[in-house]
């Protein structure tokens, strides 16, 4: 498993169900095989792209899917830009509506974006006991 370890303590914003330090041992041993990848986002452009979909699909989506939702639209607009065809797919997997006060912060403007430093990945990565 890829994990910033149990002692990782995640910023203080609003990731949904995602604020847990590693990753399952299948998604782990896909992307290790390089199968997949991994793309981070801000969480204020997480919840625009949520608003976006929304308002096209009429489905307020859960800020789980949303990180999907965002990396998609992103995909698709370098297709639009590059001309490249291309399929993409991801996974809906939940409704946002046990996330309306995170919805109601991001449209107020009280959501930020935290992205952990170096310093803070290290610190958890150090703590890590030593597996061969």
């Amino acid at each position: 498993m890829y994990t910033l370890g149990s002692n990782f303590i995640p910023s203080p914003n609003h990731a949904g169900g995602l604020r847990y330090h590693g990753m399952s041992s299948v998604v782990s041993e896909l992307y290790d095989q390089g199968i997949i990848s991994a793309r981070s986002v801000e969480q204020t452009e997480v919840f625009k792209a949520a608003q976006t979909f929304a308002r096209i699909e009429g489905i307020l989506p859960a800020p789980e899917s949303s990180h999907a939702i965002k990396v998609a639209i992103d995909e698709a607009l370098k297709c639009k830009e590059t001309g490249e065809a291309k399929n993409i797919v991801f996974g809906l997997t939940g409704t946002g509506y046990f996330d309306m006060v995170a919805y109601q912060q991001f449209n107020d403007g009280d959501m930020t974006d935290y992205i952990p430093t170096d310093a803070d990945l290290e610190k958890s990565l150090s703590e890590l006991p030593k597996v061969d």
